[in-house]
């Protein structure tokens, strides 16, 4: 009997009790094998534990997380288990990752190319996935770089690895975690992995995504030479510092050593930066006191709206109403030149709710209906250009209903769907659930 599938054998799943044959491996971790297989008509990926880890505990693991079902699509979760009369153990089958998503640990790496506006649809989909997985009463216990993969394209995200999912604190975890991810309390041996280590994870996980550098990675970090499992416990949970820590500054960056971290704090808005000093201050060692799932998705939201183009480069900047203003909005984070800030637009009921009117800004449901959840499956508004004067930029009804637009000269003017409005301050418009007013 052999210990593992070989390319070409042919698996059975059990509810479905269909073949599926093995093409090649995909890769290989502790617990098993993956590898890329053909069901039916059907390109997926199956995990196939190694016989130490083929146990009965990690086998009702897997068939309760198929009887649940996924949390949303986002979750590679498994749909069927798989076994052969010739092969030990048994394994799962799930889909494949679409073709071009990339590991965030090559984003942080340097090999990948993408943008800020990826980047923050990234942070939204990890915020409202662990979201919908925790309010179900599970945790994933090992959020880290290498079990998240997305398209430097758009930021859609897809999420692997689940088999280590469990309840909260009721399932024994298989896994504590990757240690530069896990909450201090976990590094320090007091709890095992639950919703509220999940939630310091995500952070950890996000500072990486933003700043490319670790949040307690500093100047006591460097003294230490060898980064062995007592230096790990150190820096990790007996004496963990946030390296921007506003009240303690032993561990700083150290210029050269932690550039990247250096160079990208001062890019982001006040806002953001607040949550992270949040989450590694006080949220340290008091887990009532970390940014929750919701709080960072909204954030994610507010940071993508607020990405306005520097007109000298057309790099990405970001937009922060407690620094910048019109006569002073400051450099360049990537030549230096002075910002122009652009037409945005600001909702009445909301002194948060700021979109740059970019060329490519869009409006949705969720910025227009105060009402509405998040969805980005229609588009209400968009920017477009006048047919005739190129330099003259409009916001686009795209919505099924008219708009009741003010102009800066208080004239009342009805916009119909399809029709465009031109870009002026001071111009207001009644979306019929919310009102936005164009500055400039």
């Amino acid at each position: 009997m052999s210990l593992m599938p070989q390319a070409g054998d042919e698996v059975k799943t059990v509810k479905a009790k269909l073949d599926c044959k093995i093409k090649e491996s995909i890769g290989d971790g502790t617990q098993g094998k993956v590898y890329k297989a053909e069901y039916g008509d059907q390109q997926v990926a199956v995990k196939w534990y190694k016989p130490s880890k083929a146990t009965t505990k990690q086998k009702e693991i897997i068939e309760d997380l198929i009887k649940e079902g996924a949390p949303c699509d986002r979750f590679l979760w498994p749909f069927d288990l798989v076994y052969s009369s010739s092969i030990e153990g048994f394994g799962y089958i799930m889909e494949l990752r679409k073709p071009g998503y990339k590991s965030i640990a090559e984003l942080v790496a340097r090999r990948v190319n993408t943008n800020y506006r990826a980047l923050c649809t990234v942070g939204y989909q990890l915020a409202d996935s662990y979201r919908k997985l925790h309010s179900r009463g599970y945790c994933y216990r090992d959020i880290n770089f290498d079990n998240i993969f997305f398209n430097p394209r758009n930021g859609e995200i897809s999420i692997c690895d689940n088999d280590n999912v469990g309840i909260n604190n009721e399932s024994e975890a298989s896994v504590l975690g990757t240690q530069r991810f896990m909450a201090p309390e976990v590094v320090r041996g007091e709890t095992t992995p639950n919703t509220s280590s999940d939630i310091f994870s995500l952070a950890v996980l996000l500072f990486y995504i933003f700043m490319n550098s670790h949040p307690l990675h500093g100047k006591q970090e460097s003294k230490i030479r060898c980064f062995d499992l007592p230096a790990m416990q150190k820096i990790y949970g007996q004496e963990p510092v946030f390296i921007f820590d506003p009240d303690d500054d032993s561990n700083r960056p150290v210029p050269g050593e932690h550039q990247n971290a250096i160079d990208s704090w001062p890019i982001y808005p006040e806002f953001i930066r607040e949550l992270f000093t949040q989450t590694f201050t006080e949220g340290l060692n008091n887990v009532n006191k970390r940014v929750r799932e919701g709080q960072w998705r909204s954030a994610m939201l507010r940071l993508r709206d607020s990405i306005f183009y520097c007109v000298d480069c057309g790099g990405e900047n970001f937009y922060d109403p407690q620094q910048m203003d019109k006569e002073q909005p400051g450099e360049c984070c990537h030549c230096a030149q002075e910002l122009v800030l652009p037409y945005r637009i600001k909702f009445d009921d909301n002194e948060q709710k700021i979109v740059m009117l970019n060329s490519e800004a869009k409006l949705y449901p969720h910025h227009t209906d105060k009402n509405s959840k998040r969805d980005f499956s229609k588009e209400v508004a968009e920017l477009t250009q006048h047919p005739k004067k190129p330099s003259v930029w409009g916001l686009k009804n795209l919505s099924d209903t008219p708009w009741s637009v003010t102009n800066n000269k208080g004239e009342i003017k009805e916009v119909v769907p399809e029709r465009s409005i031109a870009l002026a301050a001071g111009v207001k418009i009644d979306f019929g659930n919310r009102v936005g007013e164009i500055i400039y």
